[in-house]
């Protein structure tokens, strides 16, 4: 049977790849491609459905981003958001134009039909709305099936054409009812299979790196943490022993970090692996170097050609293995996103790589890649592992990278993960760590004046690191990591905690 597959056409909006992990989540395979893919590349995708994203820009002005009008011929159920609705809109002979005001957040939204899309929702429900523009005129044949106060066109269908449109955003927890909008697209509409398993993932994709390595070498940089070790997992079920697993020490890895590492995967799991000490070799480089991307193009270079010396010195690997994810690809820029920051395993490899890529994660979502850590048998500490980015503790200094700020954030952020572990029983917060913003601050510490640094304190929730929320610990927590960062740890006479969320900051600092 022909596996149900979504295809979703990305016109630049923030919330594009949170389309993807609902329809994911209600286990049917989708792919995120740029709006202006060939008809050519849509056949050979062969989709159930397509979905338009939103996106920031004017159907009516110059140079606005269009996909092929073949879209909405008929030949695939189409769902619009935003302006992916506007520009069907636009193409099939109706009217969209400036409205007198933007009209950003949750509203009550009166659904008129509730048939197709709106089967089983509310008459009153609420939506997410994010627009500057609005519909006047629908095109023949379409009937508006929901509207608001400042939005009269809220929703539009053609049902013998299957082409749908909806000015809200259904894939943003705010819409209150989306997952079941989004639902029955897919299978009141569309007629769908809820056919995509991380059991279906793994089969397919060692079958794929099977095909791309063959009898060919590779090597794995291992960090330690679940992404990695995930992608060793598959790729050593797909080629056994002509993988090798290599763990770099950069020098900017947590308390006792490389030493559990090595405990953990040296040894076990099937897994042939390799421990490199290169303290010394990244932080000359790093010397002097205060610039954000600067700082992880230089770790994604030196990572390259370490893994290059120790793949000519353990069996001439020609394919490096690399735990991409996909929202390293998203903030990293493609087609049609903006670059947020260069992730060291995308936009940091040198263009002289020897080695060709093997990333058989770079589509998975971090909820996705640790079901699949968990039914490849990686123990539940590891598949749970809070995330720690490959640039290590570069990226959480702010300024230049040295031996002694390194020694002040180690045991900062020991201090900060033990106290937060143990109030953190239920495992709610999804990461937390110290950060040295650079600032020093004066301070009294027994009858004395300082001049130390200040340390700053991150924990977020989230669901798959696209989107996060700044955590409420309580005061006392706070309190206490406050006491034990100032009284324990040299060099350090202030605390803040961090109440930024994702947007507008990102989980990092750097």
């Amino acid at each position: 049977m022909t596996q149900s597959k979504v295809l979703i056409l990305d016109f630049g909006g923030q919330y594009n790849q949170l389309i993807a992990r609902r329809v994911r989540e209600s286990k049917v395979y989708c792919e995120i491609k740029p709006y202006n893919i060939s008809i050519e590349d849509i056949e050979e995708f062969n989709p159930s459905a397509i979905i338009l994203s939103g996106g920031p820009a004017s159907v009516y002005n110059e140079g606005a981003p269009r996909c092929s009008e073949e879209i909405f011929s008929g030949r695939w159920p189409v769902l619009g958001i935003c302006y992916g609705m506007q520009l069907m809109v636009h193409y099939l002979g109706g009217e969209v134009k400036r409205a007198s005001h933007r009209e950003y957040g949750t509203i009550s939204m009166t659904v008129t039909n509730h048939e197709g899309l709106f089967k089983d929702i509310s008459a009153e429900t609420e939506v997410l709305m994010s627009h500057s523009d609005f519909i006047p005129q629908v095109p023949a044949d379409f009937q508006i099936t929901a509207y608001s106060d400042n939005t009269p066109t809220a929703a539009i269908e053609n049902h013998s054409k299957k082409l749908y449109g909806i000015q809200f955003h259904p894939e943003v927890i705010l819409t209150v009812e989306g997952k079941e909008i989004i639902n029955n697209f897919l299978f009141t509409i569309c007629n769908l299979t809820a056919d995509w398993t991380m059991d279906s993932f793994i089969e397919t994709t060692v079958a794929q790196i099977k095909a791309q390595i063959g009898d060919r070498k590779a090597v794995c940089g291992l960090s330690g943490g679940v992404d990695s070790a995930v992608a060793a997992l598959l790729v050593h079920k797909a080629i056994g022993p002509n993988l090798t697993c290599i763990f770099v020490d950069h020098g900017l890895l947590r308390k006792n970090e490389a030493q559990e590492v090595m405990e953990a995967f040296e040894g076990k799991l099937g897994l042939n692996v390799i421990k490199i000490d290169a303290q010394e070799q990244f932080l000359s480089k790093l010397k002097g170097i205060t610039e954000p991307e600067e700082k992880r193009k230089i770790i994604g270079n030196e990572f390259v050609r370490i893994f290059e010396q120790g793949a000519a010195k353990y069996g001439q690997g020609e394919y490096l293995v690399q735990g991409t994810l996909y929202p390293d690809v998203v903030e990293s820029g493609t087609d049609t996103a903006t670059t947020i920051k260069t992730h060291h395993n995308v936009g940091g490899l040198p263009e002289d790589m020897t080695f060709e890529l093997c990333e058989p994660l770079r589509n998975l979502f971090k909820d996705e890649v640790r079901i699949v850590g968990s039914k490849l048998g990686l123990p539940q500490h590891l598949v749970s592992r809070q995330p720690f980015p490959g640039p290590g503790l570069a990226i959480r200094i702010m300024g230049e990278i040295t031996e002694e700020k390194l020694e002040i954030l180690r045991d900062a952020d020991a201090i900060v993960r033990e106290e937060i572990i143990n109030y953190d029983k239920d495992k709610k917060v999804w990461q937390f760590f110290a950060v040295l913003p650079g600032a020093y601050s004066v301070g009294v510490m027994g009858d004395d004046r300082t001049y130390q640094q200040v340390v700053a304190v991150r924990a977020v929730g989230s669901e798959d690191g696209m989107t996060a929320t700044w955590s409420r610990l309580p005061y006392e927590l706070l309190d206490k990591i406050s006491k034990r960062l100032v009284n324990e740890v040299d060099g350090v006479n202030r605390v803040v905690y961090d109440i930024t969320s994702k947007p507008p900051g990102t989980i990092e600092w750097e």
